[in-house]
């Protein structure tokens, strides 16, 4: 079972496509709620995310209802500097669901406060409004990963020219 990445209407192609980029590495699936700041083609994505859109598990949908609707049951935790939890004390589950929002306003309040029990953050300094988007992906998608072992992933690396001692 494959972790799930979920952007709520990114506006930045840049950041959707180095997640997505990200979500390849980590065989984890991409989800982006529209609207969209952005055309799915368009060439800032793919440069983001070089030549692994194509290999990329991304799926769209028209709002945050037709989400639900297509993922019923989905465990869903959401990423936010006002979440009240940190992300490091939240066990997540091996098929669960990462939300983000978008670059300029975060998730919907409402969407907070309806899931609490779920809402993380990462912690920083409280000079700082937010952390870049695919930053904080990272930081959490990597933190569900390390509770899973980093399983089906490739754990040592190899050198090129030389072998290692």
């Amino acid at each position: 079972m494959a972790l799930n990445i979920v952007l709520y209407e990114p506006e930045i192609p840049a950041n959707t496509g180095n997640i997505g980029r990200t979500c390849v590495a980590t065989g984890s699936r991409l989800h982006l709620i529209e609207p969209l700041g952005f055309r799915i083609g368009e060439k800032d994505l793919r440069r983001a995310g070089m030549d692994y859109w194509k290999d990329l598990d991304v799926t769209t949908y028209l709002d945050y209802e037709d989400f639900l609707a297509r993922n019923p049951g989905a465990k869903i935790y959401m990423a936010t500097t006002k979440g009240p939890n940190l992300y490091t004390d939240t066990h997540f589950e091996q098929d669960c669901y990462l939300m983000f929002g978008k670059e300029s306003a975060g998730l919907p309040e409402e969407l907070l406060r309806d899931n609490q029990e779920r809402a993380i953050r990462i912690p920083m300094n409280p000079d700082i409004r937010s952390l870049n988007l695919s930053n904080s992906v990272a930081i959490v998608l990597y933190e569900a990963l390390r509770q899973q072992d980093f399983r089906g992933m490739q754990l040592a690396g190899k050198l090129t020219r030389y072998e290692w001692k």
